[in-house]
């Protein structure tokens, strides 16, 4: 009986930690509890190593990551694996056998808010050996250095860095690869590092080669206002809560942690901040960017003063290089056709919607592919054992848009 009594016990602790309200439209809603529960444990252990001195909180997520995820360079029937050096960057190969003689080439930067992953995480590699046989395109996955050793812009420079040589003759001569054909690519703070390298590339006049597209999956672009609808809307939405995404920007920027509630407060955006003038704060002014739908009923939080000298402090807030949202029209047209991933039940779903509605101002292709049934990363999902119906979706709509458009 006592045994009964016990488990009984623990079973309603496991269902009261696993459970939480979602949204009735959010794709699986099960699934994504469990995959949330997962990595609040895994999240709540590593900040319990943090504050005992053990390690820090994104070390112990990543050793984890590494012993789950990382797998080793192995090549298949279809598609041939190794692990090089681009532009003195980490980078994982995926060359499709046979084909055409000259393939598409894709450059693309993993997730992780500029903190966690691998592109030789089981899912990326396995998203990549896709698109290399699906498009017959050679595809390079970065592995960009990680906070907290390295800050911003360490991992921007790192994408750039192996921009440069992904386009340089001698890397599109040694694997066969078409300069008239090829994309910049990357999801979350990957798609962050794609469009700064993208704008950075585009306003490059003694570039010899350029990119034909931009790929951006549910990117992050910007970290001035964190009461856009989406963040409102989905701030209790798994898998990226808005503290977390205020904690990863700190951690990338190089700023004290103790200035997340300022974040989250809209502080550091305040109108007596002088170091963001009116055009900056049109460039993320989402009652003009986004479409009345996304708007809804929510209201924009502008405090008249703030934490005065903020900016200062964390300049890279305001540097477009680490916030693509904010660069300058003249900059956006100069990149190339877009494809802007968002999902519905996802705190960056406006920063991607804002993005698409300035470059289509600024003369830009641009398709914006919206899932009303997707949550942040769900694209990484498409495989088992966390396979869901949005995320084979949404990876089958990304490869498609690439082969249409590359």
């Amino acid at each position: 009986m006592r045994l009964r009594w016990a488990g009984a016990v623990l079973l309603s602790a496991a269902a009261y930690y696993v459970y939480l309200p979602l949204p009735s439209a959010v794709s699986e809603p099960w699934k994504l509890m469990l995959l949330d529960a997962l990595f609040r444990g895994f999240m709540h252990v590593g900040d319990m190593a943090h504050t005992l001195g053990v390690c820090h909180r994104v070390h112990f997520l990543n050793r984890v990551v590494s012993w789950v995820e990382v797998i080793e360079a192995r090549s298949c029937p279809g598609v041939h694996v190794s692990d090089i050096t681009l532009g003195g960057v980490a980078t994982r190969v995926f060359q499709p056998k046979g084909g055409r003689k000259l393939k598409r080439g894709v450059i693309y930067f993993h997730g992780g808010g500029w903190a966690l992953g691998s592109g030789r995480m089981r899912s990326y590699d396995l998203l990549c050996r896709k698109m290399a046989e699906d498009l017959d395109a050679v595809i390079m996955s970065v592995d960009y250095r990680l906070a907290p050793e390295a800050v911003f812009p360490d991992q921007y420079h790192d994408a750039l860095a192996a921009s440069r040589a992904f386009l340089s003759a001698r890397v599109l001569d040694r694997y066969s690869v078409d300069p008239e054909r090829l994309c910049v690519s990357g999801d979350s703070a990957g798609g962050n590092l794609a469009a700064a390298v993208a704008q950075e590339l585009g306003s490059d006049s003694s570039a010899k080669v350029k990119f034909k597209a931009q790929a951006l999956i549910y990117p992050v672009l910007q970290a001035l206002d964190f009461y856009t609808p989406s963040y409102q809307q989905n701030q209790a939405v798994p898998i990226l809560y808005r503290p977390v995404m205020a904690r990863f920007w700190l951690q990338y920027l190089g700023a004290n942690a103790s200035l997340e509630p300022l974040l989250l407060a809209n502080n550091h955006s305040s109108l007596d901040q002088q170091s963001i003038s009116a055009p900056t704060r049109s460039k993320l002014d989402w009652t003009a960017l986004l479409p009345a739908e996304r708007k809804r009923h929510f209201r924009p939080v502008i405090k008249e003063t703030g934490s005065p000298g903020l900016v200062g402090e964390v300049p890279g807030l305001v540097d477009v290089r680490a916030a693509p949202l904010l660069a300058d029209e003249g900059v956006l047209r100069r990149t190339p056709q877009a494809y802007v991933m968002t999902c519905e039940f996802d705190v960056l779903r406006d920063d991607g919607l804002m993005y698409a509605r300035r470059l289509q101002d600024a003369g830009v292709a641009v398709t914006s592919d919206h899932y009303e049934d997707g949550f942040h990363a769900c694209m990484v999902f498409a495989f088992l054992p966390m396979w869901s119906s949005v995320g084979q979706r949404s990876m089958d709509g990304y490869i498609r848009w690439l082969d249409e458009n590359l």
